[in-house]
This record gives structure tokens, C-alpha cells and sequence, in this order.
């Protein structure tokens, strides 16, 4: 009994710590240089979003926040890093995009979706809040006002 209490207790445990980390994986970013997300990260309190150009609730999430980052800013020392899934297919889309809304993060391109499925995540928008190179905060999806959610999240940091 005390050793399948015991397995238990340990399963439990692994899956709390599971993917607390962001793993070491280079994406390049709109330079073309490669960037270690892990090195990237591994100072400071960062919000990672995944997004894809032709995801609606991505582009409504990231516009919204742009909206209040300088305020985010100002106030927590955050920084944005938009991860593209966008593949072949659509990553000719994602710069005009990017400069069209006028968005000031740090864009990174996961083409392979490498960094995404090495952090298990499904579907997208999938927003992180990681500090000091930890994973903090999760939420999948996008719904109008969650933002004061992350934000509430970013103040308790």
C-alpha cells in the first residue's frame, strides 16, 4: 500500500513540475539570426505567445495587448516574444503583418514547431508567462478581456 502511495505521490509530483522550463531551442527571428529562446528568457519576465497569421483570436490577442504594453511596460519590465507557427505555406504573410499592426515584440518564427511541441502545446493562441526562465503562468486561447487576467498575473511577479 505505502508503495503504490508512493508512486502515486511521485506521478503527481512530475507532472506538477513538468515543462517548467523553457527548453533550449533556437528560432530564428525576423533578421534571420537564431535565437535561443532559452538564453532569451533566462533573465527577466517575458510573456512567450504563439500565434499564426492566419489565426483571428492570435491577432485579436496580440492586438489588444499592444494596445496596453507600453502601460505592461512601464509597470512590470515585461517583454513580448510572438512565436509564429506559421509554415511555409503562410510565413510570407507574418512580417507585412507584424509591421502593418505595428507591433514592437520580438517576433520568432517556430516553422518545424519544434518549441511548440517540445511545451506540448495544441492549439494557438497558447500565451506564457515566464520569469527568470521558469513557466509561471499558462492559458490557451483567446477571449476579449483576458488580458487583465495576464496582467493581473505579471503583478504578482
Amino acid at each position: 500500500m505505502r508503495k503504490i502511495i508512493l508512486v502515486i505521490l511521485i506521478v503527481i509530483t512530475s507532472n506538477l513540475y513538468a515543462q517548467i522550463a523553457i527548453p533550449s531551442i533556437s528560432l530564428k527571428n525576423t533578421q534571420g539570426k537564431q535565437i535561443n529562446v532559452e538564453e532569451l528568457t533566462k533573465e527577466g519576465l517575458f510573456i512567450v505567445s504563439f500565434w499564426a497569421s492566419w489565426c483571428v483570436s492570435c491577432i485579436n490577442e496580440l492586438d489588444e495587448i499592444n494596445d496596453i504594453y507600453d502601460e505592461w511596460q512601464e509597470k512590470t519590465k515585461v517583454k513580448l516574444i510572438a512565436v509564429s507557427i506559421d509554415d511555409s505555406r503562410t510565413i510570407d504573410r507574418v512580417i507585412p503583418l507584424v509591421n502593418g499592426k505595428g507591433w514592437n515584440y520580438e517576433i520568432l518564427f517556430d516553422t518545424n514547431q519544434d518549441l511548440k511541441r517540445n511545451l506540448n502545446i495544441g492549439s494557438v493562441p497558447y500565451l506564457m508567462i515566464v520569469h527568470n526562465g521558469k513557466i509561471v503562468y499558462r492559458n490557451s486561447g483567446y477571449a476579449p478581456g483576458q488580458e487583465n487576467e495576464i496582467f493581473e498575473e505579471l503583478l504578482k511577479l
